[in-house]
């Protein structure tokens, strides 16, 4: 068994939530979050911030640290167990572009329900539902797009 580590990103520009989608050889694989694999020496929060940057061009800053999924998969050589570590972000545009070397083919902001509905996988869903929530919170109590919460 194989334990891997990834970092992602629930990034919110105006209320509207950034989903990827990705397409490997003609085969739909679906809407994700961004997130990908910690390298060594990295934080979890750089992680996340650099893999938003390149799957989706999306320079966001972290607001919160939203809480951890867990799966595991099937390689051909082995079991792997991958823990995903989500933290909310907020954008300052609309701007993205998908990752072509990753096989994304398409990303954009979505309302909560679009996303929620659109995403592949319900552990992502759990999450996009905890981060959104907490995204709510932070706008009702005025703090969403100031600094004070850092």
């Amino acid at each position: 068994m194989i334990e891997a580590t990834s970092c992602g990103g629930v990034v919110i520009f105006r209320g509207k939530i950034l989903v990827l989608y990705k397409n490997y050889k003609n085969k739909y694989e679906g809407w994700v979050l961004p997130k990908g694999t910690v390298e060594a020496g990295e934080e979890y929060k750089e992680t996340a911030l650099r893999e938003v940057k390149e799957e989706t061009g999306v320079s966001a800053s972290i607001i919160k640290y939203i809480g951890k999924s867990q799966y595991s998969f099937n390689t051909p050589q082995d079991m792997v167990e991958k823990d995903v570590h989500w933290y909310l972000m907020m954008a300052d545009s609309y701007y993205s572009k998908p990752q072509r070397e990753e096989y994304f083919i398409d990303s954009g902001y979505y309302k909560f329900h679009e996303a929620y509905h659109l995403l592949k996988f319900s552990n992502e869903k759990q999450i996009l539902e905890k981060a959104y929530n907490e995204y709510l919170d932070l706008k009702k109590s005025n703090l969403w797009g100031s600094k004070k919460y850092f």
